[in-house]
């Protein structure tokens, strides 16, 4: 698991420099493109940020044109983020297709049988809830 968060996370730098991102944005920018739009509050708890830190990220990836905010129309003193329009899909396409992950994945997958993939699927979900779990805990003692 190690091994692999290691190489994710290779990946991530070298999709984030390719896009003139740092590390931290880019884990902030997947996050809003999965769960936005979001409130800074939130996606802060959710990246395990201090709220203070959290306002650089998003000054940057809104110059950089990657995030828009606007009013949370339940609160208007909110605001939400999301990603910008059509930059998601360059993002992607970085991760899935120009870096090759995409194809080595389908090799990968094609290997194993519906229920084991039903059953990778499982153990990857609870392995990611664990892991929050576990950051949780440490960040909030």
């Amino acid at each position: 698991m190690r091994d692999l968060g290691a190489q994710l996370s290779a990946l991530n730098h070298s999709v984030g420099a390719r896009l003139d991102v740092k590390a931290a944005d880019l884990e902030c920018l997947d996050l809003i493109s999965r769960h936005g739009p979001i409130s800074p509050s939130a996606l802060a708890r959710q990246a395990g940020l201090h709220p203070a830190t959290m306002t650089g990220i998003l000054d940057r990836l809104e110059r950089a044109g990657w995030i828009e905010r606007a009013r949370d129309p339940s609160d208007r003193r909110g605001v939400l983020i999301s990603a910008a329009s059509g930059r998601t899909g360059q993002v992607l396409r970085l991760y899935l297709v120009d870096s090759g992950m995409n194809a080595a994945m389908d090799h990968i997958l094609a290997q194993y049988k519906d229920h084991e993939l039903e059953l990778l699927a499982d153990f990857l979900h609870r392995t990611a809830e664990a892991g929050r779990a576990a950051a949780d805990k440490l960040a909030h003692g």
